[in-house]
């Protein structure tokens, strides 16, 4: 996996700069917001792996920002750990009501709080419910949104995979590779704020295949923005001879190389209107036969 991204929510500029500092020396990817609207844009625009919280901050407190994290779909999954002065048993347990993954005292040790980063995404990830590259709800949560959706009407499910990704790979190799789906969790994220609603929910189903739920009204749009921007931003991962010649070169299976044009999205979307779905792989299924058709 790349980097794991760390966002560290904290009004103290000396102890925020202390954590960027000692996370990234081992490697993590580190942001820093002093309040906490700041906190909540950033964790818009790049989905954080973890946040590290106060509860005491300049403008809405740490409770606040941990309860518009849990109440929103894009970023419920998230884990979040409470770090403040407060010690009384009835400020741990609010935190921990509105979701909180764990709680550390002021005065803290910085090896302790390491730890229970490290160990609170290794849950995440072991659980299914994050994708490492992309910071994206991954397995059992995209499951939940699909049991949930199944009950309801007026959705609409968008499967959306990166055509030429493994050529892509193979020839620029596997962090290349991560940076694309990055990429293309940071563009979804932005095209459903663009034109979606804020009960959106965006999955990564796993290697290059993206899932969206939205309204049923908003799916055309979504896919027909998210196909315009991906195959015209995309071509800055290519080299400048790449983009030049329009294609790149890849090895074939008999040793030559042949031509392969730039990565593409395809999109394919399915909705509850004029059918009915017995269980979740109907879904699914369906879903991907619309994406194949999408790239044919």
């Amino acid at each position: 996996m790349g980097k794991a991204r760390l966002l560290i929510v904290e009004d103290d500029i000396d102890i925020g700069n202390m954590l960027k500092i000692f996370f990234a020396g081992m490697d993590f990817e580190v942001d820093v917001a002093v309040r906490g609207s700041d906190a909540l844009e950033k964790t818009k625009n790049v989905l954080p792996h973890l946040i590290v919280l106060d509860i005491m901050l300049p403008d809405i407190d740490g409770y606040e920002v941990c309860r518009n994290l849990r109440t929103n779909m894009r970023t419920s999954h998230i884990p979040v750990i409470f770090l403040t002065q407060k010690d009384e048993r009835s400020d741990k347990l609010q935190g921990l009501e509105l979701g909180a993954d764990d709680y550390i005292t002021k005065p803290f040790d910085i090896e302790e709080l390491k730890l229970r980063v490290q160990g609170a995404i290794r849950r995440a990830e072991r659980e299914s419910l994050t994708d490492p590259r992309s910071g994206l709800p991954a397995g059992r949560l995209i499951e939940e949104q699909l049991r949930r959706i199944i009950r309801e009407k007026g959705w609409a499910l968008l499967d959306a995979r990166v055509n030429e990704f493994e050529p892509f790979k193979d020839v620029y190799g596997f962090v290349a590779g991560d940076d694309v789906l990055r990429f293309t969790a940071m563009l979804i994220g932005e095209v459903v704020d663009e034109i979606g609603t804020t009960t959106d929910f965006i999955g990564h189903a796993g290697g290059d295949n993206f899932i969206i739920i939205t309204r049923e009204e908003k799916a055309p749009l979504i896919k027909a923005r998210l196909r315009e921007r991906f195959n015209k931003e995309v071509q800055t991962h290519y080299n400048f001879i790449d983009r030049q010649q329009g294609f790149m070169h890849a090895p074939a299976a008999d040793g030559s190389t042949i031509q392969v044009p730039f990565m593409s999205i395809s999109v394919g979307v399915v909705s509850p209107s004029g059918q009915s779905f017995a269980d979740i792989r109907e879904i699914t299924e369906l879903a991907a036969e619309a994406r194949r058709q999408d790239s044919a």
